[in-house]
């Protein structure tokens, strides 16, 4: 089913980890009507970067959540976020032009300098971080 012209709910809601364990990945009417709103960012993201956009994980039912190490409070259970790379992009100047670009983000972090990990919310908070072996720290 697309939400929007270049995200489908398939693609968000996939999880290699749920198939494996035989979890249930499928989102609620509320979760899903987040990951409409994250596929209307995404394009967003997609204009901006002009390019397109790969994600790796999306949405996480809490139960996928704890099996692959997220937090308890991740947006990815709400339908909120996604992680994503760019061909021909790295993850740096993915999240630097998120930063630089007004869109309302809630959270930009580059994660392991692997992919970018991009959220929305109602009132967006505009926190960008890095994460990687060394911790958690602010992007500078």
């Amino acid at each position: 089913m697309n939400l929007t012209e270049n995200f489908t709910l398939e693609e968000l809601t996939v999880s290699d980890s749920a198939v494996r364990l035989g979890l249930d990945n499928t989102p609620n009417a509320e979760v899903t009507e987040n990951l409409q709103k994250l596929a209307e960012f995404l394009e967003q993201v997609r204009t901006l970067l002009g390019k397109p956009i790969h994600v790796n994980s999306a949405y996480r039912s809490p139960e996928v959540n704890a099996h692959v190490g997220g937090k308890p409070t991740s947006q990815h259970c709400k339908g909120q976020a996604a992680d994503i790379k760019v061909q021909g992009m790295t993850p740096d100047e993915v999240t630097k032009a998120i930063i630089d670009s007004g869109l309302p983000y809630d959270q930009v972090i580059r994660e392991f300098n692997t992919w970018t990990h991009v959220s929305f919310a109602e009132t967006p908070r505009k926190v960008a971080l890095i994460i990687d072996k060394e911790g958690t720290r602010d992007y500078a």
